[in-house]
């Protein structure tokens, strides 16, 4: 079974002051119109038959042509010339242009009197009242779920700027204490650095003074054997002194006996 669409539509008309309310009930296959300007209404009944013949003259599928009449008869097109006039017998004849491939075309379809005009134009006016409160339905909701939007937004943008403090306050403490980690092992390397100098400076003291001992030592030694050279030749002559008596002392003691 079809599925049933409905539109309606406050059509203004191009060569009149006046405007007409369009009611639209469509199938797949075929639809229905129901015409008012206040005061009277019209029917259209659009069979099967009547739309398969329409597109086959158009050389169009039934399913495109009537896409293409609800989408001029359920929102007024700009550009479109609409047109609602007299056909003889009270029938009014219901027409609109539009282009295809560079052609400005015009589709028509006539529309009888209403058997039960004020039933028509009650329809008509129940459909857009439904459509009214359904609308005014939909609008309320979307306020009401606005205002909620509008709230968690307000929320979540304090949250946002309380992390955002939350965060800098945690970056600036992280910030300090790690200065004062880094500014301590500074001074540790610092310190270390002395010490090493220090060391490198007290290695190389010993190795001076050992050196100056060597050569004191040599020079020492050296000057030893100069004087025990000097010494010796005294040492020579005071031993031949003391030799030489006691051969002369041991001679006179011979003679004697």
């Amino acid at each position: 079974m079809d599925t049933a669409r409905h539109t309606c539509l406050k059509l203004q008309l191009s060569n009149a002051e006046d405007s007409i309310f369009v009611k639209g009930t469509w199938f797949d296959s075929h639809f229905d119109l129901f015409v008012t300007d206040g005061q009277q209404s019209w029917i259209c009944n659009a069979s099967e038959e009547d739309v398969s013949e329409r597109a086959s003259q158009w050389d169009q599928p039934v399913s495109e042509y009537i896409e293409l009449a609800e989408r001029y008869l359920g929102f007024q097109q700009p550009g479109s010339v609409y047109g609602f006039a007299d056909a003889g017998d009270g029938s009014k004849r219901l027409s609109w242009t539009f282009e295809r491939e560079g052609t400005k075309l015009e589709w028509r379809w006539k529309c009888q009197p209403s058997p039960n005009s004020k039933k028509t134009t009650a329809g008509i006016l129940d459909f857009l009242m439904d459509a009214n409160i359904r609308l005014s339905e939909e609008v309320f909701r979307k306020t009401q779920s606005f205002e909620r939007l509008k709230v968690e937004a307000e929320m979540c943008l304090a949250q946002s700027e309380m992390f955002n403090n939350e965060k800098m306050e945690f970056e600036s403490a992280i910030y300090a204490k790690f200065l004062a980690v880094l500014n301590s092992k500074k001074a540790k390397l610092r310190e270390l650095r002395d010490q090493l100098s220090m060391q490198k400076t007290v290695g190389k003291l010993p190795e001076e003074d050992e050196e100056f001992t060597d050569r004191t030592e040599i020079m020492d030694d050296e000057s030893e054997d100069k004087e025990s050279d000097k010494e010796s030749p005294k040492k020579r002559e005071g031993m031949s002194k003391d030799v030489a008596p006691s051969r002369a002392r041991g001679r006179k003691r011979t003679t004697r006996r």
